[in-house]
């Protein structure tokens, strides 16, 4: 995948019909989406229980686009391998998840796929300097992880600005995830955030049946995060 800082819109299949994944992921994919997100919960590292490896290879026949696995998860080391066999194009580990952080996303380049680092709303964004060169992407959680569905946590903001000055020019993509908006899609944008997480908001208001509405809210928060950016 060639990298820019376009924004693109990840919907979280969290929310969507857990009856009918595979035709909610072609339904958000028709309707614009630039990535799938797969929100992994092991009840432990985070109180909710979702996804595992053999959930998120049923997904993977059906997602054109890009498969972006968040793995809420600890420990999270062995279960990389089954994750990356499962089809994820993208893993992404929290820096809380273990004492080895540099090894986790060893561990995950050495599978073949893309290395993503998390950051709960507590973490500092100094936390990942050491490793920012073994990274595809830094995720911002702008929510404490493990439900959809609550509030922007707005100091997210300022961990956004700092995490793009510490990347420079290094192709790594800065997602945000949490309480992602229209109103709070080009606050992030204008931080240096070009993947922005939606779930709720992206759903709200469609179904398979009646997908329109999803690509009507996955435009509104494109063109807000757009309008965002600093010419």
């Amino acid at each position: 995948m060639s990298f820019d800082r376009s924004i693109k819109i990840a919907p979280s299949i969290l929310s969507a019909d857990f009856a009918d994944f595979g035709r909610e992921i072609q339904a958000i994919e028709e309707q614009g989406a630039d990535w799938v997100h797969v929100d992994v919960m092991d009840g432990h590292f985070v109180p909710n229980l979702t996804f595992g490896p053999t959930a998120v290879a049923a997904f993977r026949p059906h997602v054109r686009t890009f498969m972006d696995v968040h793995l809420m998860i600890a420990p999270v080391d062995p279960y990389i391998e089954a994750y990356a066999q499962a089809g994820a194009d993208m893993i992404t580990a929290h820096a809380e998840a273990g004492p080895h952080l540099h090894r986790t996303l060893q561990a995950i380049k050495a599978t073949g796929k893309m290395a993503g680092v998390a950051l709960n709303p507590g973490t500092t964004a100094e936390t990942i300097g050491p490793v920012l060169d073994l990274v595809d992407m830094v995720l911002i959680m702008t929510v404490n992880p493990g439900f959809g569905g609550q509030k922007f946590i707005q100091s997210g903001v300022e961990k956004t600005q700092t995490i793009r000055r510490m990347i420079g020019d290094r192709p790594i993509h800065i997602q945000i995830d949490g309480g992602v908006t229209v109103e709070t899609a080009p606050l992030v944008a204008a931080a240096g955030a070009d993947v922005l997480v939606a779930g709720s908001a992206v759903f709200r208001g469609g179904s398979v049946a009646n997908p329109a509405p999803y690509g009507q809210n996955i435009r509104a928060i494109r063109e807000a995060a757009e309008a965002g950016i600093p010419c």
